[in-house]
């Protein structure tokens, strides 16, 4: 399919060959048939992506300040890595589009195959001939409107909620500042809600468009200020709702002036929040910032009894006016294009020149995308993209492993895919991600033959050999099943699963194997150069070792993600797991008794989970503590290790620096950035599966896994944990 994306990295906007997105559970997949541009929201994402590093530096210094502390903590390479990493990522242009439902996922009860929905959210409603939408943010068009208008859901949505934000009520007197497409909206809504309305802007053209909609006023050069006093009788109006896009506080300067005495301001579009203090003290004036269409924009859904108005509701609202003929958006299309000449489009709006073919001639304001008719294909999450960007048709030697890798987020693509890239044996067969635009982009990036959204189909391939699983947390248990089932060798990041009865499952499965297959966990501190240093030092020991891991790993907001049972599984499960098989590994043995203290945190700033400190016997007689916390500051060192044993000592600093004490001296290991074995891990997967004896066994795995689980219930009950 065709999809418009851009590269936040470079800025380069093309229209791309991409996979189908696949249907998720509580989704809908759409096939679009209209999607609106927003001229003002969509050009200043383009013109940030094509901003210089430095000029993207000084619109977010908030990152800038997390950059310097991981280089001073982990290294210059190692952040860069990471930084162009989050920097590498498509944007997916568009976010308000209409078309026809032809798939519906796990849980969804709103929607059917054949329904007309109008959707939106920015990374949901693309401009995509497919888009797979959370059912929460789709709303069926009402029969008598069409797809072009369904496409003005998202923009009706986000206006009609920046009018609830001014509290107003029937004949009041409105002012609205910019009369782009959000103001030409907001008055039309504002009209059919019986409100006086007066609109200002310095296009001339977008003046006169406001003005045959039925604006009561309409204030082009002339001043703002004496026309409301005119027509309020010099009481000033009763809200202002800015719909301008500046960096300037003009805006809201001006809106201040003309809002009377306890009025309130409220800004819909993006303007400077500086005002003067004086007059809005002399008004007792109420400033406003509305967010996008309301509360539940990322997908999430509220009961009506306690929020009566969502994001989905404002938009099933304004469809509603539009059925009822209150509200016509017609006169607001200035241009209608295939998506076919997107490219094309796209660089003349951002040259500012009116475009091609203009039924009403002038500059663009509202531009629809129109999508091709046909019949829908088989297969729709997979695109092959064979011989091409120098793409072998196939493995280029007969001893390479062919993997197929799901998942390419964040940490993919900042450690995982580069490491991937410079293993020797390993050739980049299949990519499967949920996201088309990402499927397109990281594919291409890193020659893979094949990429798709949907990992099952990477499973059916006989060509590939073993699977490399990177996707959230609670998605791992399921795919690394899929995948033994298959006859693939497995490797998947940390933690192997969420849940105890997720392992016995995979256990299971793992035992009834007809051919042996490799099943390896991202324990990749093992392989790190440092790793090997501190085995070296304690190699031969008579004693049992101490051991103790002190882990400051940084807040994570309990919203997060991470911290969901069912999704995450927690930072026990998703990232201590780590330390549990690194001293397991360090000992020589596995644990055989944990317990566990947690603080008692307040849910806010304090997460009790985060915060522990961990006791494990191992059962060769070793001890080992992890001390884990979420409270320290990120300037501080992230993790440090110490060994005893034998008389000897040795201390590892950020896998950055080893020291070992011994009676001969010691010995120091520096490396310039972190070294916590990456790549080497995944060496060590792809040689084991060319043949070689794997450093590693599936029993270890599931060792270190059932030590985590066992550290979670300790910190539950507050009692020692025995582990057979």
């Amino acid at each position: 399919m065709k999809q418009v994306i851009q590269s936040y990295r470079t800025g380069k906007l093309r229209l791309v060959d991409a996979p189908v997105p696949r249907c998720g559970a509580g989704s809908v997949l759409v096939k679009n048939e209209a999607s609106l541009v927003s001229i003002g929201t969509e050009r200043s994402i383009i013109e940030l992506g094509k901003k210089s590093l430095v000029g993207k530096a000084i619109a977010r210094p908030d990152l800038v300040k997390r950059v310097k502390e991981k280089i001073k903590n982990e290294g210059f390479m190692k952040t860069v890595r990471e930084a162009f990493g989050r920097l590498d990522t498509p944007t997916a242009l568009g976010y308000s589009s209409a078309g026809i439902v032809v798939e519906v996922g796990k849980d969804v009860t709103k929607f059917s195959p054949g329904d007309r929905v109008a959707a939106t959210g920015a990374g949901y409603a693309s401009h995509a001939e497919y888009i797979s939408v959370p059912q929460n943010l789709c709303a069926k068009l009402p029969g008598k409107v069409s797809f072009e208008a369904g496409a003005f859901g998202t923009l009706g949505g986000i206006a009609l909620h920046g009018i609830r934000q001014t509290k107003i009520s029937f004949g009041e007197r409105v002012v609205v500042i910019g009369l782009g497409l959000l103001g030409q909206l907001t008055i039309r809504i504002l009209k059919s809600y019986g409100c006086s309305v007066i609109g200002m802007d310095v296009d001339e053209g977008k003046v006169r468009l406001a003005r045959s909609c039925g604006a009561d006023a309409v204030v082009g050069g002339e001043a703002l200020r004496g026309r409301v006093e005119r027509l309020t009788g010099h009481q000033g109006a009763d809200a202002v709702i800015i719909t301008a896009s500046t960096d300037k506080s003009d805006p809201v300067d001006l809106a201040v002036s003309a809002v009377r005495h306890g009025g309130r301001v409220v800004v819909v579009g993006v303007a400077d929040i500086h005002p003067n203090r004086n007059e809005m003290w002399e008004k007792e004036v109420e400033l406003l910032v509305s967010q996008a269409g309301g509360p539940g924009w990322q997908g999430a859904d509220y009961p009506l009894p306690y929020v009566r108005w969502t994001a989905g509701r404002n938009i099933e609202e304004f469809l509603a006016l539009v059925a009822e003929g209150w509200v016509d958006v017609t006169p607001l299309i200035s241009h209608r294009f295939p998506l076919y000449d997107a490219e094309a489009v796209y660089a003349k709006m951002l040259k500012g020149k009116g475009g091609p073919a203009s039924p009403k001639g002038g500059s663009y304001v509202g531009v629809i995308f129109e999508y091709p008719a046909g019949d829908i294909p088989e297969n729709l999450g997979v695109m092959r993209r064979i011989a091409r960007s120098g793409v072998p048709e196939s493995r280029q030697a007969k001893d390479t492993i062919a993997l197929g890798v799901i998942g390419a987020g964040i940490y993919g693509k900042a450690l995982l895919l580069p490491a991937l890239k410079n293993v020797k044996g390993a050739f980049l067969h299949t990519l499967a991600v949920s996201q088309s635009a990402e499927a397109h982009h990281t594919g291409e990036k890193y020659g893979f033959r094949e990429v798709t959204t949907d990992y099952r189909h990477m499973l059916q391939n006989k060509e590939i050999d073993a699977v490399v699983i990177a996707t959230p947390h609670s998605t791992h248990a399921q795919m690394v099943i899929d995948a033994l089932k298959a006859g693939k060798h497995v490797f998947v990041e940390k933690p192997l699963c969420v849940t105890e009865e997720e392992l016995t499952e995979i256990a299971k499965v793992y035992g009834s194997l007809k051919k042996p297959l490799l099943l390896m966990i991202g324990f990749n501190r093992r392989y790190s150069r440092h790793t090997a240093r501190l085995k070296e030092c304690f190699a031969g020991r008579t004693d049992p070792e101490v051991l103790h891991f002190r882990a400051n790993v940084g807040f994570v907001p309990k919203e997060h993600w991470v911290h969901a049972p069912k999704e995450g599984g927690g930072r026990i499960i998703g990232e201590m797991c780590h330390y549990i098989d690194f001293l397991s590994y360090l000992a020589g043995s596995r644990v055989a008794e944990a317990y566990a203290e947690r603080i008692a945190g307040n849910e806010q700033t304090a997460l009790a989970n985060d915060n522990a400190v961990v006791t494990l016997k191992f059962a060769d007689g070793s001890v080992g503590s992890i001390v884990y916390t979420a409270l320290g500051s990120r300037a501080f060192s992230r993790e440090r290790v110490e060994v005893f044993a034998d008389g000897k000592a040795a201390e590892l600093a950020d896998f950055r620096r080893t020291v070992c004490f011994t009676e001969g001296g010691k010995k120091t290991l520096k490396t310039a950035s972190q070294e916590l074995g990456h790549r080497e891990e995944l060496q060590a997967f792809v040689d084991a599966a060319r043949g070689e004896t794997p450093a590693w066994t599936a029993d270890e795995m599931f060792a270190s896994t059932e030590a985590t689980f066992a550290v979670v219930r300790a910190l539950s009950t507050g009692k020692p944990q025995k582990i057979s």
